[in-house]
């Protein structure tokens, strides 16, 4: 019923507001959602997630401006880098623990920006401009917002279906229990670096999907996708929704990016409403917005 409500309401959204920015909300809920899989069921805490945002964006622009492949093909390309990405910095990352593993992430996701900033199909600061929408499956035009919306409303629910079955499937009980109580975990034979190399993997090619995406929603990737600032942003989103639940991440992107829209004429001053709006939500919501709403209806969210 939550996510039947929640389509029948994006169904509704773009005569509401404008398109873009449900498109743009939609990314970055699914790239919150991606992180969350890795931090509220898996226990890990990343600061380098813009890296598989931005490589996926990237690869996505590319392929589509300079070979001019399929937007959904585009798409499927730049989720794939980033879930190779991920499995080789997950190899790296997963044998510390706690800060060590935040710093090591960290690390790796600044080669990424830099790599970008040097390498030569990137455009450099400049990045990679007027990437076209192209027409899916050689039929339908996407360069219209409204056709395009229907294609990201679909990336969109299938990622997040895709969270919601990966969390609900004998892998993510697993996961929440070396989430809990690793020691227990390894007595009872689970082999617990597999695990964790697994869902980084998985959240690395979903927060590609969303990276991926959002460079044909704005017909451009550049430096900002795979700043540090990024993997900062997409830790309050989750934190602001509710770290652990299905929807938190969809309700702090949504506040997130609202906040940034329609104070915009504040200039700069934004990064300090973020910032208060953070810190209200720490000490008044420690759960979320969402993780609060469920404990009071009592049931998960």
């Amino acid at each position: 019923m939550l996510f039947a409500g929640l389509v029948a309401a994006l169904l509704v959204a773009p005569f509401l507001a404008y398109p873009v920015f449900v498109m743009r909300v939609m990314c970055f809920a699914l790239f919150a959602s991606a992180f969350n899989l890795l931090l509220g069921y898996g226990g890990l805490l990343s600061f380098g997630h813009a890296a598989y945002f931005g490589l996926a964006s990237y690869v996505c622009a590319f392929a589509a401006r300079s070979w001019g492949v399929d937007p959904v093909a585009a798409i499927l390309l730049g989720t794939l880098a980033s879930a190779a990405l991920g499995a080789v910095f997950g190899a790296i990352a997963i044998r510390r623990q706690g800060i060590y593993f935040a710093m090591i992430t960290l690390a790796l996701a600044q080669i990424v920006y830099f790599a970008a900033l040097q390498a030569p199909f990137t455009g450099g600061e400049d990045g990679i401009q007027g990437v076209p929408r192209g027409r899916l499956l050689g039929l339908v035009d996407l360069a219209p917002d409204a056709t395009l919306y229907g294609l990201v409303l679909v990336v969109f629910v299938a990622g997040l279906l895709a969270i919601y079955r990966i969390v609900h499937s004998p892998f993510g009980q697993v996961l929440r229990a070396i989430r809990e109580n690793e020691s227990r975990a390894l007595s009872l034979g689970y082999r617990v670096d597999r695990y964790r190399l697994a869902v980084f993997t998985m959240s690395a090619a979903l927060s590609g999907l969303a990276g991926a995406t959002k460079a044909l929603v704005f017909q451009l990737a550049s430096l900002t996708d795979v700043h540090w600032t990024m993997s900062g942003e997409v830790v309050l989103m989750t934190l602001i929704g509710g770290m652990g639940t299905m929807f938190g991440p969809t309700v702090g992107a949504l506040v997130f990016m609202a906040l940034e829209f329609y104070l915009a004429s504040i200039g700069s001053w934004v990064t300090v409403v973020e910032g208060a709006v953070f810190v209200v939500c720490v000490l008044a919501f420690r759960e979320g917005v969402v993780g609060v709403l469920a404990r009071r209806l009592g049931r998960p969210l």
